[in-house]
């Protein structure tokens, strides 16, 4: 399939968001959220400094940590050129203002959820990491994805063909819906879960790391139990994809929907019986990010399939 600019440039945003989710991942795990502790800058400076040494007077030493302050600002330079892609997104956009314009109405809601998100950033490094807003952060983050994932399949869905039979698509759409809405309920728990472990990694005595999670008691008990409801549905999901479905893109999208989620399992339980490895944090929060990614895309091409077929049904 031959993209446009417009095609290019959606994709590569939305590529680069996920990434950026990805990175925020490292930020949160390595605990550098306020490596730089000041907003928009970093230590009253555009470009941080590279020791103490080189601090302003304003500000105390002790907060100064050279790996903290730079895994932060690059998460910060990163964040400006995604606003950037999606700036760019936006106004490319316009060339569907008449054929497509569902195109142009999704571009500008990432264009004014990213600026949003911005000024979220902000609010986040000036209450000192509140944990609420933190959750809101991360929610805004999986919004301004998914709609850009709307508005590159709606320029590019006239060069899909998906082949699916009535009745599977059907099937498919309602378990996809269930599927999607039980992962955000998920979502909302995990972060749940993250935030009664920050509560207990900034007590003035914190307890031993591996016992973080046994003492959170119910949200993470809530949080584990649900995982078996994403994990039915997300087979039953596989099951119409791989063995009911024509095309062989949705039975690729209905596999790997199902493998993150195995991997999400795994991932999991690896966080709560190794006492929350860095590297498993981040890899179950772009996990997440994938999940929901691909569960969105495969309910559009599920329903664009059905739209052709109505369309073709002779009258």
């Amino acid at each position: 399939m031959k993209l446009n600019t417009y095609q290019k440039v959606a994709l590569t945003t939305v590529g680069a968001t996920v990434f950026l989710i990805f990175v925020g991942g490292l930020v949160r795990a390595s605990g550098a959220g306020l490596g730089c502790p000041d907003w928009p800058k970093c230590f009253g400076m555009w470009v941080p400094p590279t020791s103490a040494s080189e601090l302003p007077p304003a500000f105390d030493t002790s907060q100064f940590n050279i790996y903290k302050t730079w895994t932060e600002y690059i998460n910060r330079l990163i964040g400006v050129i995604i606003g950037g892609l999606i700036t760019a997104t936006f106004a490319l956009s316009f060339r569907y203002r008449k054929k497509e314009p569902s195109v142009l109405y999704s571009s500008a809601a990432a264009f004014v959820l990213v600026l949003v998100q911005g000024w979220l950033g902000g609010k986040v490094v000036i209450t000192g990491l509140s944990e609420w807003l933190i959750t809101l952060h991360m929610m805004l983050a999986m919004v301004i994805m998914i709609t850009l994932v709307y508005a590159a399949f709606k320029a590019s869905a006239q060069q899909l063909k998906v082949d699916i039979s009535p009745q599977t698509g059907r099937y498919l759409i309602w378990s996809s819906i269930l599927l999607m809405t039980f992962t955000f309920i998920q979502l909302v728990f995990g972060t749940q879960v993250r935030e009664a472990v920050d509560m207990l990694k900034n007590m003035p005595i914190p307890p031993p790391r591996e016992t973080w999670i046994s003492e959170i008691d119910w949200i993470d008990e809530l949080h584990r139990s649900f995982s078996w409801t994403v994990f039915l549905l997300g087979g039953l999901v596989f099951y119409l994809s791989r063995w009911r479905a024509q095309s062989a893109l949705v039975r690729k999208v209905g596999t790997g929907i199902f493998g993150i989620i195995l991997l999400q399992i795994f991932t999991g339980i690896g966080l709560y019986y190794l006492g929350l490895p860095p590297v498993y944090q981040v890899v179950h929060l772009v996990g997440i990010a994938f999940l929901i990614m691909f569960e969105y895309l495969l309910l559009l091409m599920v329903m664009h399939s059905r739209k052709d077929t109505v369309q073709s049904t002779p009258q």
